[in-house]
């Protein structure tokens, strides 16, 4: 039979007791977070408080875009992106395509993040958005440029299947959306790319080889600490391409700087064979984007 603890000690409990002590120093309870406006979405897919009807959210774009000096749309661009804002947001209550959630945030380091390019650079058509992920910056600048080819490029497939929502829902107009990864062996011709995403300079000048035509240039969207990139772009891939610009800009009115970096292509690099490049490519596509392959050729 077990002795009695006669002194009601407990090593468990003042265990618990000294963590509980230790978690209220830190703003803890019970050994979990002291609530804030967002624990309660931490670690699980967080949702919109608030999505705007598509003429509210086009009335409040208005009032970001003046008040951060954004003068670069018309009123009928905005209303689409208003519309393209909802699509999101209505899309996010299922998905987890963006951890922006309020219509500023969106407003400026979406829309005006992908459109303000336009201040510094002269883009190039057909122009494929590489890794858009839903959208960006490959929806805003087709809205820009309402009769301009562009390409969607995209691997993740329900990603895909809401640009195809999107450029359904919005009647968008010679967009064509490649639902697989892009990289050497994607041969569609292209005079232009852009990327928005994280991926490695390099790496990306390698995947896009055998798409962008001679002349034709890589539009990267990147943060101010890109120079290493560029360094070894400059050791990997001077052969194929020459750096063209290298912009340092800020979002307006806010911290937020950024670096527009331009290579064009100078060189070809031999390709993948046409019944290879042709197969992967063809796999991918819609019956849509097929016919215009086949126009194309």
């Amino acid at each position: 039979m077990a002795h009695k603890n006669q002194n009601n000690y407990s090593p468990y409990k003042a265990r618990q007791e000294e963590r509980k002590k230790s978690l209220e120093k830190s703003g803890k309870k019970d050994g979990k977070a002291a609530p804030t406006a967002v624990s309660s979405n931490q670690g699980r897919h967080k949702k919109p408080e608030t999505i705007y009807e598509v003429h509210e959210a086009n009335d409040r774009l208005y009032d970001i875009f003046r008040n951060h000096s954004f003068d670069m749309v018309s009123h009928e661009q905005r209303l689409k992106l208003a519309h393209f804002y909802r699509l999101l947001m209505l899309n996010q209550e299922k998905e987890n395509f963006t951890r922006l959630l309020k219509l500023k945030d969106i407003a400026i380091k979406h829309f005006i993040d992908s459109i303000i390019i336009l201040k510094y650079t002269k883009l190039q058509f057909p122009l494929i958005d590489v890794g858009t992920g839903p959208g960006f910056p490959g929806i805003p600048l087709k809205i820009m440029f309402p009769e301009e080819k562009i390409l969607l490029g995209e691997g993740v497939q329900r990603r895909v299947e809401f640009l195809k929502h999107v450029r359904s829902e919005m009647n968008l107009k010679n967009l064509d959306i490649v639902g697989r990864n892009i990289n050497k062996n994607f041969v569609y011709p292209v005079n232009g790319v852009i990327t928005r995403a994280v991926e490695d300079i390099g790496n990306t000048l390698g995947n896009v080889i055998s798409c962008l035509q001679l002349g034709g240039r890589v539009y990267f969207m990147k943060g101010p600490g890109v120079d290493p990139e560029i360094e070894m772009a400059k050791k990997n891939w001077s052969e194929y391409y020459k750096l063209v610009e290298n912009i340092a800009y800020s979002l307006p009115e806010t911290p937020h700087d950024r670096r527009l970096v331009i290579y064009e292509k100078i060189k070809h690099m031999e390709l993948p064979t046409e019944d290879e490049g042709e197969d992967l490519l063809l796999e991918e596509l819609s019956g849509e984007e097929k016919r215009r392959w086949a126009h194309y050729k």
